[in-house]
């Protein structure tokens, strides 16, 4: 491929996955096959995205349904116009932790909402701008939860999970089977990975898949 060809890869998956660790590690990877390489993420890659972001997953903000998923594509909205789209135009792969599936997923699959409307409302704020490949990083909840407090202990949260992290684990599955259920209908853009295993293993496979489709 041509270096200077921008693209899009998202990253998906539950709450303690791993994408923002393997996402890292897959832009260094590119970085030293001389991609241009930009890593964003939704919400809050934007300045008003920020503000929705800290609204979105305070635990003190309980908003409708309809509510929380305008909130999100209004995020998007604002991602794809002035990070997402300039990057691309200037041949850069572009890295996104989160995007379309998450908000089908989230704000439709797991909480039972309108998701034709919701396949409808992406495509209008993104323009129909799909990611080439979706790396899906799949775990069990109890796992992602897990890893997921160990890091607020990590960087000094401990106690302060976001408002998602709070969510009961019956919530956090159907995340995990909305995920699952959009890469048995679109095989062609999602690469499932265990999310259990080894960073170094995860991030191996990773490397060959986007060595298949930037290297050889």
């Amino acid at each position: 491929m041509d270096r200077h060809h921008g693209d899009l890869i998202s990253f998906e998956g539950i709450e303690g996955c791993g994408k923002s660790t393997q996402i890292k590690l897959a832009a260094e990877f590119l970085e030293k096959q001389g991609f241009q390489v930009v890593v964003t993420r939704e919400p809050g890659a934007t300045p008003m995205g920020r503000e929705i972001r800290r609204l979105l997953l305070s635990p003190d903000f309980s908003p409708e349904a309809i509510t929380e998923l305008f909130l999100y594509l209004a995020d998007r909205q604002e991602h794809v116009q002035k990070v997402i789209k300039p990057q691309l135009e200037r041949g850069c792969l572009v890295l996104v932790d989160r995007y379309v599936d998450s908000t089908w997923v989230y704000q439709g699959y797991a909480r039972n909402g309108d998701l034709n409307l919701i396949t409808r409302l992406n495509k209008l704020v993104t323009g129909g701008l799909l990611p080439r490949r979706t790396f899906l990083l799949d775990c069990p909840p109890e796992l992602g939860l897990q890893r997921a407090r160990s890091r607020n202990l990590t960087d000094g949260s401990q106690g302060n999970e976001d408002r998602f992290e709070q969510l009961e684990i019956a919530f956090h599955q159907r995340v995990r089977d909305g995920f699952m259920q959009l890469a048995k209908e679109y095989p062609e853009r999602f690469v499932i990975l265990d999310g259990s295993r080894e960073i170094q293993t995860i991030h191996l496979q990773i490397s060959q898949a986007l060595q298949e489709l930037y290297v050889v």
